[in-house]
């Protein structure tokens, strides 16, 4: 360290910290652990500056593509999360107190690995649905994919999802609604169709799982809740428009037939992990600039190249 100037070394220990932790956290802990007395905002600025320097260059983040051939099968996931955003409103732009706009964004994140794998290559954005895509797209380049690779997408209903599985993998590409989501328009549904309502749900279950969505839509059809009646309180409705409106995306007998998942649990768990256990702690607000580096940091480290981009750093 120099006078306004830190190692190379000094800033890995810090971006170490700063892209865990709160900001001021990393500062008591590098006090801690190196007897450096490092302000929060420093810490801030150094592990921002590394994540500008991740963001945008999949080479670092995900990794370059393998030189092998492509792999048969890959399991995609994708899904979104909601993160704290600040911007400035111009009609108070003298008083930062007053200027400041507090609201919430979506952050996608998505993840591939190989079938019989259990290390996922993650993406994120908060850049919008294409964007999002197209780190999938890169996910599935990092592990192998090809022009014979088939593509096994799973995710809840968002149209978005099914949209850009289609856009980026094209033929390749099947996409499935995770079981589970569909299972929680079902239990609502059954209330309303059968005394026995658990029974009833049970059955749906079956049939869903043995692809019989027609029998599925017919046991739902005389229960439907009169026009008049808001979609808020019309769960049979809800229930019947979601299987009618995804005409192909639940092909559960072909996923299991095929030893694939039929449900998005992978995703679900890293939103927690990768995503809200830094971004969405306590009192941590963010601006779109600043969340999509502390993103890139905090996925480049669980890809496992951490090392890689502190190497590149050092070659530098």
């Amino acid at each position: 360290m120099t006078c306004r100037g830190y190692s190379l070394l000094l800033q890995r220990r810090i971006t170490d910290f700063g892209s865990e932790k709160s900001f001021a956290r990393a500062s008591r802990q590098v006090q801690e652990h190196y007897g450096l007395e490092v302000g929060a905002s420093t810490v801030r600025r150094i592990t921002e500056d590394h994540g500008q320097q991740l963001h945008g260059k999949p080479d670092l983040v995900q990794g370059k593509a393998p030189g092998r051939h492509g792999v048969a099968q890959l399991i995609a996931e994708t899904d979104g999360s909601m993160i704290p955003i600040v911007t400035r409103d111009p009609a108070h732009e003298g008083d930062q107190r007053k200027s400041r706009v507090l609201s919430w964004k979506e952050a996608r994140l998505g993840l591939v690995y190989a079938q019989g794998s259990v290390d996922p290559v993650f993406g994120a954005s908060t850049a919008g649905v294409d964007p999002a895509g197209d780190q999938l797209g890169l996910c599935a380049a990092r592990i192998g994919l090809n022009a014979h690779t088939q593509v096994h997408a799973v995710g809840d209903g968002a149209p978005w999802i099914a949209d850009q599985t289609d856009r980026v993998f094209g033929a390749q590409g099947n996409y499935l609604i995770d079981f589970y989501h569909l299972c929680e328009y079902l239990a609502a549904a059954s209330k309303s169709c059968a005394a026995d309502h658990q029974a009833w749900y049970e059955t749906q279950k079956r049939q869903m799982k043995s692809g019989q969505v027609t029998a599925v839509l017919a046991a739902l059809a005389p229960h439907l809740e009169p026009p008049d009646v808001d979609d808020s309180n019309a769960p049979v409705r809800a229930c019947h428009r979601y299987l009618r409106n995804r005409p192909g995306q639940f092909n559960y007998p072909r996923a299991l037939q095929a030893g694939l998942p039929i449900g998005s649990g992978k995703i679900e768990s890293a939103h927690r992990y990768v995503i809200q256990e830094r971004i969405k702690i306590p009192g941590a607000w963010w601006t779109i600039g600043n969340a999509d580096k502390m993103l890139a940091l905090r996925v480049t480290r669980i890809n496992g190249n951490w090392e890689n981009y502190w190497d590149s750093r050092q070659a530098a």
